[in-house]
């Protein structure tokens, strides 16, 4: 059944793909947000950073496995060059939370979840074009 389902995701189209994956990465970082917050009263500015790293592995893996297997990408260097693109995705996806905290009347999830999906565009192009580009051994 797993296989079946690997092979039906293999078959959508990539943007796509890199949609179920963002969404699986933004799920878990949602979750690991809330928890942080309800269950250990952890601020949501820092729980937000902590939930990033939980994430970090679900998208890496999903996006090097799925989105740009194709790409035969070399693993280190594609690793290397994807945290660098979702550190700056997140530098952005923090400062625009912070400013929809203070500025805007919303839950904090509400808020959280609007800026992951303002800075998904970005990271895939940059994950497309440069951090999963296929390139010479490494």
């Amino acid at each position: 059944m797993l296989a079946r389902a690997v092979q039906a995701l293999r078959g959508l189209p990539q943007a796509l793909q890199f949609i179920v994956v963002g969404a699986a990465a933004a799920s878990t970082h949602l979750l690991a947000v809330a928890l942080w917050v309800a269950l250990a009263q952890v601020p949501p500015l820092l729980a937000n950073v902590l939930a990033f790293f939980v994430a970090f592995g679900v998208s890496y893996c999903g996006h090097a496995w799925l989105t740009f297997a194709d790409a035969q990408a070399r693993h280190w260097r594609a690793a290397l060059r994807y945290f660098l693109v979702a550190s700056v995705s997140f530098a952005a996806n923090e400062l625009l939370y912070a400013l929809a905290l203070r500025w805007l009347p919303w839950h904090y999830l509400v808020s959280l979840l609007a800026v992951l999906l303002l800075v998904a565009v970005g990271t895939f192009v940059f994950s497309k074009f440069w951090a999963f580009r296929a390139t010479g051994p490494a």
